[in-house]
């Protein structure tokens, strides 16, 4: 019987958790913060030991394998002491991965990653594939090896998820897009990150696929010097009109989405989407060429794609007051999503931004910034970088510690007409539990003043 510890018992750590016991293995969870009630209450009623407040590295140091949670950095302290002891530290996803024949589809990128898995699992379910969503939406990767069997997974993955995998592997394989974020857990080095990323490819053979931006910077720069090999038949897409035999682009005149692949074209209307924006179009193209591979019908695809609104706390409309529209972008957590949204933008803009910055680089956001945001309110606690980078640039800045005080700052900013835009650019962990957190209270706050 295996000594498994898992460190972490939030929503990756539980389910780790839970799939080892099934298997047989002797499990410790250890959190040195506060479970979740219903962490702790699953875990008693599974009969797995645990502990919280406090790591004991002597039974730590027994295990066999550590599964690590994605939120624990590599610099923490019980992390480097597992190393020196030479102790094998895995992912969640390295773990689970073992113990499932299911096919995988994995997404990952800056951006677009939550769009994109929700589109594709939504595409699988209606055109009748027995398709379960999971990793970084839903449930952990773990959890739900240990208590479904679909014939194909859709897995959101971050980076940090990517990270501590080495025989994982994805029949198909999507990375969206490669912006600079969570720099501060890689050292600050755009290489590291880049190629954290690009571990959703490892061990992809010739009879498996990668479908990729073609325009992505970063992504062209690794591809044309990978550090590992890229054997997965390779499918690009093109948000402009750059016609290829397989994968994606646009029409001339961009009236449409073309997709090939598997023998099969879809040719769809960007008219009848209810989804807009290049970066959108960019996430069906994704999701068609997966659905194309996987065998579900052409058309079922279209009727899927067509109506299909979205996702939560990404540019979602939380309602009109007095003529001002607010919209909730609080999943806009790096500098490239915060771009889209103020792209998106048409009117003048009140834009609430701010939180935890990941060595962000606002200097991209200035052009865009100028045309409509005539006030920013900067929701942090410490709001200093953010505002010296955009002093100049937007006319009105205002300082805010608080949700309170930045919707009220806002609200008293906004003009019949004008956006409010929460798009925070930042993490969210300085003032709230997650993003969802976070645009959660925001549409409270919208709702409270209509």
């Amino acid at each position: 019987m295996k000594s498994i510890v898992i460190l972490g018992g939030g929503e990756s750590g539980y389910g780790s958790a839970i799939l080892a016991k099934k298997e047989g293995c002797k499990v410790f969870l250890s959190d040195r913060g506060e479970l979740a009630l219903k962490y702790r209450d699953a875990l008693i009623a599974a009969n797995i030991d645990f502990e919280e407040g406090e790591h004991t590295m002597s039974r730590i140091l027994s295990a066999d394998i550590v599964v690590k949670s994605p939120g624990i950095p590599e610099t923490a302290d019980v992390v480097r002491q597992l190393r020196v002891a030479n102790i094998e530290i895995v992912s969640e996803m390295e773990f689970a991965c073992k113990f499932t024949k299911s096919k995988i589809i994995s997404i990952t990128g800056s951006n677009g990653k939550t769009t994109t898995a929700t589109l594709i699992y939504k595409i699988l379910k209606e055109g009748g594939v027995n398709v379960t969503l999971a990793g970084n939406i839903g449930d952990s990767f773990a959890y739900s090896v240990a208590t479904e069997n679909p014939d194909w997974y859709v897995l959101e993955l971050s980076s940090f998820q990517l990270d501590g995998c080495y025989s994982f592997k994805s029949d198909i394989a999507i990375i969206n897009n490669i912006t600079p974020d969570h720099l501060d857990r890689y050292q600050y080095d755009m290489n590291l990150y880049v190629n954290s990323k690009f571990r959703v490819c490892q061990n992809q053979t010739q009879s498996d696929y990668f479908i990729y931006t073609a325009t992505d910077a970063h992504t062209k720069s690794y591809m044309a010097t990978p550090v590992m090999p890229l054997n997965a038949c390779k499918l690009p897409i093109h948000t402009s009109f750059v016609e290829v035999e397989e994968g994606g682009y646009m029409s001339e005149d961009m009236s449409h989405i073309i997709c090939r692949a598997g023998g099969y074209e879809i040719k769809i209307f960007v008219s009848a989407l209810e989804i807009k924006g290049l970066h959108n179009y960019a996430n069906i193209m994704d999701s068609v060429l997966c659905a194309l591979i996987v065998g579900v019908d052409p058309k079922s695809i279209i009727n899927s794609v067509s109506s299909f609104g979205g996702v939560e706390h990404r540019l979602e409309s939380a309602g009109s007051v007095d003529g001002v529209n607010y919209i909730n972008d609080s999943k806009a957590t790096n500098v490239d999503s915060a771009w889209y949204a103020l792209d998106s933008v048409k009117h003048p803009t009140v834009w609430i931004a701010g939180g935890t910055d990941k060595g962000n680089d606002y200097s991209q956001l200035f052009e865009v910034a100028r045309k409509n945001v005539h006030t920013l309110v900067c929701m942090g606690l410490d709001n200093e970088k953010l505002k010296s980078s955009f002093s100049g640039i937007i006319p009105n800045i205002i300082d805010a510690n608080s949700l309170d005080m930045a919707f009220a700052a806002a609200v008293k900013s906004a003009n019949k007409g004008d956006v409010v835009l929460l798009s925070p650019c930042c993490a969210s962990f300085d003032l709230f539990k997650n993003y969802e957190d976070r645009g959660c209270q925001f549409k409270m706050k919208v709702e409270n003043l209509k």
